[in-house]
């Protein structure tokens, strides 16, 4: 279905039913399959047959529903994880091992700073973070010899500073690595970063692609485009035998449009079991299902929210990329032209101790410690989300004290907009 727009990728792709087929994705609820000779199955564990022997692999409804995914976002290849964390995890250390070193944005989701900076560090995995608005002299001074990938937001979580993707790609690619761009916020219907250079795409499918706050979820979609054979001595896990299966060659045998998404299957979710619920992935899919419509609903209330906080005494400072004066606006025409997302971050004068009573005063906007709903929500990530990080690591991520990250949903924008109202008056 390439030739289809998003919108119709949205609902169609993935899954086509044959004569007298469920017309919805069928959940396939097993752990195990049944073959009829070992030899079968001997086929599917050395890599020389499709098909399926386990759910912590691989799961019919799973490949379905990644599927989908994949078209959307104009890929080769994708595989669904249990959570955006997984795929974060899971992306990096399919090519950077022990020894590897990773140039990643600063401004990322706090879960996955702390995830970069401590735990692959105790993995021998080192990282050096750049400011997404850094020149392009302080980009090229981050890479060493031993960098293996570049990791970026299309959108940061929460400081929503829109990275230059195609700035990044260059850089990446001039020193013979990939470019990895988690694009939960964005979404394929509004980005695909994969036309603008980047190699691998991820999501967290929690957000905006469930929209509903049922099913943690999370997907990698492999571009197919970077040639790891070119650099074969950067990528042996890609290039060289592969022990645990029989000395197959990814590259070889996969081709690059299927090598990166086998190896990060037959190895890693075998070893690491982050394996996805079918349930899981058939709730997403219908979220993925009104993707088109919603986002549209969700950029539409956040910039009316965000324009009535903008013009408001009460308010610091606001950042949302639709807005004409933000700093972020050209390039949002570039990479997000039909919109961004529903979130918006902003600050109340006060600093922390207003902020934190203007959270308690809201009614009808819930705290939660998610984003990306249908109903709007809202965090303090200083205190929350990005609690483990040091004032130091707060500024370099662009959190400030008195952020505040909202999450617009599918409400009227006019009760947002009340509530919001109702809940500054209450501030002295």
């Amino acid at each position: 279905m390439k030739d289809y727009t998003i919108e119709t990728k949205c609902v169609q792709s993935g899954y086509t039913p044959g004569n007298g087929e469920p017309r919805q994705i069928p959940i396939i609820q097993s752990t195990t399959f049944k073959y009829n000779t070992s030899e079968d199955m001997g086929k599917l564990f050395d890599l020389e047959a499709s098909g399926y022997f386990y759910s912590r692999l691989q799961n019919p409804t799973c490949d379905m529903v990644a599927a989908k995914i994949c078209e959307m976002e104009g890929g080769t290849a994708a595989m669904l994880l249990s959570s955006g964390q997984a795929a974060s995890f899971y992306s990096t250390f399919n090519i950077c091992e022990n020894g590897g070193h990773m140039v990643v944005s600063s401004a990322i989701y706090g879960g996955t700073f702390n995830l970069f900076s401590v735990t692959m560090k105790k993995m021998g995995i080192s990282c050096t973070f750049v400011d997404p608005d850094c020149s392009d002299e302080e980009l090229e001074a981050a890479f060493r010899p031993e960098t293996k990938l570049v990791f970026g937001e299309t959108i940061a979580n929460p400081a929503l500073k829109v990275l230059d993707i195609e700035r990044f790609a260059e850089a990446a690619h001039r020193h013979g690595v990939p470019l990895i761009i988690d694009n939960t916020f964005a979404t394929p219907v509004h980005c695909r970063p994969i036309e603008w250079g980047a190699d691998i795409v991820i999501h967290s499918t929690t957000k905006y692609m469930d929209g509903h706050g049922s099913a943690v979820g999370g997907c990698i979609v492999d571009s197919g485009k970077f040639d790891w054979t070119k650099y074969a001595e950067k990528y042996p896990g890609l290039c060289t035998p592969d022990a645990s299966y029989h000395g197959i060659t990814y590259t070889e045998k996969f081709g690059l449009a299927g090598a990166y998404i086998t190896k990060a299957t037959a190895q890693l979710m075998r070893d690491f079991g982050s394996t996805p619920a079918p349930q899981s992935a058939y709730i997403l899919n219908l979220g993925l299902e009104s993707l088109h419509v919603r986002m549209k609903r969700h950029f539409e209330n956040a910039l009316a929210v965000a324009r009535y906080l903008e013009a408001n005494d009460k308010i610091s400072w606001v950042s949302f990329s639709g807005l004409e004066n933000d700093k972020y606006y050209a390039l949002a025409q570039k990479y997000l032209p039909n919109g961004s997302c529903g979130v918006i971050s902003f600050g109340v004068k006060g600093g922390r101790a207003a902020a934190e009573k203007f959270m308690k005063s809201l009614k009808l906007i819930a705290i939660e410690t998610h984003v990306a709903d249908a109903r709007s929500c809202c965090l303090h990530p200083a205190n929350a989300t990005h609690r483990q990080m040091t004032e130091e690591e707060l500024t370099a991520a662009g959190i400030s004290p008195d952020l505040i990250r909202l999450s617009c949903g599918l409400e009227n924008s006019l009760d947002l907009i009340a509530d919001i109202e109702q809940a500054l008056n209450n501030i002295d």
